[in-house]
């Protein structure tokens, strides 16, 4: 019941952050706090009073400024590949949000998801790359490159409002709502004011809302259950289908499974990160699950037979060539600024 009012809450916030009506702007004074606090956090670092660290290899970091996932770690998966395949080493910092611990760690193939988050277990697991989490992300960078002193490129999970970190290269990266109505939280989906400067302008959904490069999503033709054996889709069980999601936008990945030719009997949205604390399995031995890949690595000690559908990404080819002639031109600065 709990998890049903949180997420009706939620929904509704979202829907008004779509336009300017009644809920959103009653919302505006609060906003109005929520901006000057944002403002005041950046000119803190912009004149002086507190100072970006800078770590010796280029820093790469892929935010957002709109509340919610927009495809921040499917971006990041792709860089990581990306660069693994032209012969660099790069590593991932991340918060690790979710997690119930709070120093540093690297994460394994066998981590916990509560220790370490869900999603930057999900990166190291799919690329391999090794992947810290710390509170501070400079605290992360240090450890990835005294570990692994062959890392040549840090890439950033998130991180556009954590300006204690130097970057290099900024990706902002939007989904089809694009900013929403334009507000700032809460009166719409705004974490600061847009639009503002940003490296490189990266759509992840189905359309542009403005300017920036585009990208292709989708699911694979297959799914994944605990013991890595793959399961063809559409799926030909005899259990009724229950699809369940714990990101940001569930109905989205309902749909995609639609368009696949699945036909769910019941869909479960959960909230974002949901760790399954909670979980009842045994209420569920009916029902075939089918979900994300970031949930599974939650649900599958519980459910091991749980079918993860893996998402296809990939930014167009304009996108990479645009970064590598950014990443050229910084770590070329970077190397003049230590010489």
């Amino acid at each position: 019941m709990a998890c049903s009012l949180k997420e009706s809450t939620v929904a509704r916030l979202h829907r008004a952050w779509t336009r300017r009506g009644p809920l959103a702007c009653a919302l505006v004074p609060v906003s109005a706090i929520f901006g000057a606090l944002t403002t005041l956090h950046r000119w803190i670092y912009r004149y002086g009073w507190k100072t970006a660290e800078r770590l010796p290899v280029p820093v790469v970091v892929v935010g957002n400024v709109v509340a919610g996932g927009a495809g921040k770690t499917p971006t990041v998966m792709a860089l990581v590949r990306h660069l693994q395949q032209s012969g660099k080493h790069p590593a991932v910092l991340s918060r690790g949000y979710g997690r119930h611990t709070h120093e540093c760690l690297e994460v394994s193939a066998d981590s916990l998801p509560h220790e370490v988050g869900d999603e930057p277990l999900l990166i190291h697991r799919s690329t391999s790359a090794p992947v810290f989490v710390a509170r501070r992300r400079v605290d992360a960078g240090r450890a990835a490159i005294a570990r692994h002193p062959g890392i040549d490129v840090l890439i950033c999970d998130d991180g556009f409002q954590h300006l204690a970190l130097h970057r290099d290269l900024e990706i902002c990266v939007f989904d089809e709502r694009g900013v929403g109505n334009g507000l700032l939280l809460p009166a719409g989906p705004l974490r600061e004011p847009w639009p503002r400067a940003a490296d490189l302008i990266l759509h992840t959904g189905n359309s542009r809302a403005f300017h920036g490069f585009g990208s292709t999503r989708a699911l694979a033709d297959h799914g994944v259950v605990a013991d890595g054996r793959q399961v063809d889709l559409p799926y030909g069980g005899t259990r009724p289908l229950l699809a369940l999601a714990g990101i940001a936008t569930p109905e989205k990945f309902f749909s995609m499974l639609r368009a696949k030719g699945l036909e769910l009997q019941r869909t479960l949205p959960l909230p974002d990160h949901w760790d399954f604390a909670q979980w009842d399995a045994s209420a569920y031995r009916a029902w075939q699950i089918i979900c994300t890949e970031k949930d599974a690595i939650k649900l599958w000690h519980l459910v091991p037979d749980a079918i993860a559908v893996p998402l296809n990404f990939m930014p167009e080819p304009a996108f990479f060539e645009t970064f590598d002639q950014l990443l050229a031109q910084r770590s070329i600065s970077l190397s003049a600024g230590r010489s």
